[in-house]
């Protein structure tokens, strides 16, 4: 996994959650199952907001193929997470989210993660091309090169 984006400024889009109370484990952090919840939820919530997936609806929707989590420090119940998203690559039928997990007013990143949605056809799973409207609002959240 690509760690060059390890601040929270490096992320174009933000979106704030709170730990909750079941997140944590026997060890007194969340446990790291947790954290490919966070990622779900804001990739999710991000396309739904933008109106680029309606889930119940849509004859295209976008699977998960890959997650993939770094952890760099424990997080903990109560704490808000200020959790970062940048596209790190748009292709014929799939998208590669970054996300970057962080304590809200701390700089370090605590936990990187990646997340590969494909788009398929909602009734056969059969993969198809990204809607065009969803395509170029990806393409305004991706990395670029200096």
């Amino acid at each position: 996994m690509n760690t060059d984006k390890r601040n929270k400024s490096d992320y174009p889009h933000i979106e704030v959650l709170p730990t909750r109370w079941a997140d944590n484990d026997m060890y007194g952090h969340v446990n790291n199952v947790v954290y490919y919840a966070y990622f779900d939820t804001v990739v999710n919530r991000l396309l739904i907001e933008r109106g680029w997936l309606n889930p119940l609806e849509d004859k295209i929707i976008a699977v998960v193929a890959e997650t993939q989590c770094q952890f760099f420090s424990s997080l903990t119940y109560p704490q808000i997470l200020e959790i970062g998203l940048i596209v790190e690559r748009v292709g014929n039928s799939s998208v590669t989210y970054r996300l970057g997990v962080f304590c809200q007013d701390k700089p370090q990143i605590a936990a990187q993660g990646r997340f590969v949605h494909v788009y398929v056809d909602s009734v056969t799973r059969h993969p198809v091309p990204i809607p065009a409207i969803v395509r170029q609002g990806l393409l305004a959240l991706t990395v670029h090169s200096s």
